[in-house]
């Protein structure tokens, strides 16, 4: 029985190194991989190259831009910064493009606001070929982003097998702890799993990851963001609990201000991830995104939306034949935040509903601001009709809000 007693309590003292208490609003911040990828070129690219003085251009932007007023604080390393190991097996970054090193950058970083995420991977190489984190490296790779200061660990999956990765994400995130330094941890291990039970035990990976990807990478591409949420739709049944404050679903980063997504879907993007609770890493160049693209991202209700402190993910409610979709997302002080979804390619669509067809209270008098335009729709009650105009692969957003009961008159 004694003995009973200690393995317990072992392993209740395991569970509680693993939860950092960290990350208990979804992160944002900024990610170099989808716009920069591995470009390791400062020859023929200096300004663009993946290198210690495109990460200062970055934290000075998110600094003095309004990014990280707004919450945008994190300043992510991707693949293609290591240079090797040293003689006693440390991570050393590549000395041509960090030739200050990482601490260095995450003082940097620190000076203005912000924190500094970095990458690798849990097997023998990254994706892209650089020296990756065997099972023997965890606890020395640990303690070497300790050292630097870093503020957040991405662990990718690649050159590595399930029962590595099984030993290998939980003993990453107790290693991560048992340094003292806070280090938000970011997992990769669902996405190499197929992102579903029984293959993954979300309840484990909410006890060691404070955000997951699921699914595919993201790619410059309308198709990609549908393929997406179309993954996340269909299995939210799956998803939608095991998100919240500490722990998120991740489907990627935000393509705003690329190449591959026209306006309106640029601001569908960023009001679905939203709706689903994701985290906000932007992988665009901030030294030349527009001012359009800025608006979308910098829209402050819809971050406000996005970093509510209940962190429940929302769900795709309704399916119309009409090729329109309704997510909702509840949100603190008994709000919500409803998203009215167009995957027409043809006109804009006049969408006809009501409270009452989204299930609504019909006890209850609301009050909804437009995200995007600000307009406010005031005195909506259970039956009335309204109607939104929502443009082909665009979104209409609604905060909408109690203001009274019924029978009670307005103050």
């Amino acid at each position: 029985m004694l003995l009973k007693t200690v393995l317990m309590l072992a392993l209740v003292a395991q569970v509680l190194v693993l939860e950092n208490g960290l990350l208990r609003k979804p992160p944002m911040g900024w990610l170099a991989w989808e716009r920069f990828r591995c470009n390791i070129d400062c020859d023929e690219d200096p300004k663009n190259c993946i290198s210690e003085q495109l990460f200062m251009e970055m934290a000075d932007r998110l600094a003095q831009d309004g990014w990280r007023d707004l919450g945008y604080v994190y300043l992510n390393i991707d693949d293609c910064w290591i240079g090797g190991r040293d003689a006693k097996g440390n991570l050393v970054p590549d000395r041509k493009r960090f030739p200050h090193g990482i601490a260095f950058l995450a003082d940097y970083a620190h000076s203005l606001g912000l924190k500094l995420g970095i990458y690798e991977d849990l097997g023998n190489f990254t994706c892209m070929g650089y020296p990756g984190t065997t099972l023997d490296k965890v606890v020395q790779d640990a303690q070497t982003f300790a050292e630097w200061r870093v503020d957040m660990l991405k662990l990718d999956g690649c050159y590595s097998s399930p029962n590595e990765r099984a030993e290998g994400y939980p003993k990453m995130a107790a290693a991560l702890n048992a340094t003292g330094r806070p280090i938000a941890f970011s997992c990769s291990w669902p996405a190499y799993e197929g992102g579903l039970p029984p293959k993954v035990n979300y309840t484990l990976l909410a006890d060691i990851c404070n955000l997951w990807r699921n699914f595919d990478d993201i790619q410059d591409s309308w198709r990609s963001v549908l393929s997406i949420l179309d993954w996340f739709v269909i299995h939210q049944d799956v998803l939608q609990p095991v998100a919240g404050p500490g722990h998120w679903n991740d489907p990627d980063m935000l393509l705003i201000g690329n190449f591959g997504l026209s306006f309106e879907q640029a601001r569908a993007q960023m009001a679905l991830w939203t709706v689903l609770a994701a985290p906000l890493f932007m992988s665009t160049d901030l030294r030349t995104i527009s001012a359009q693209d800025i608006d979308i991202l910098q829209n402050p209700l819809m971050i406000k939306i996005n970093q509510d402190p209940l962190g429940i993910q929302g769900r795709r409610i309704l399916r119309e034949k009409s090729h329109v979709e309704v997510y909702l997302r509840p949100l603190a002080s008994e709000a919500s935040a409803i998203v009215f979804f167009s995957r027409r390619t043809d006109m804009p669509y006049h969408y006809h509903s009501s409270l009452a067809r989204l299930n609504f209270s019909s006890s209850m008098v609301y009050e909804a601001q437009d995200v995007y335009t600000g307009d406010i729709i005031s005195g909506l009650q259970d039956k009335t009709n309204f109607t939104v105009i929502i443009n082909p692969s665009g979104v209409v957003m609604w905060y909408l809000y109690p203001i009274r009961k019924l029978g009670i008159p307005q103050q």
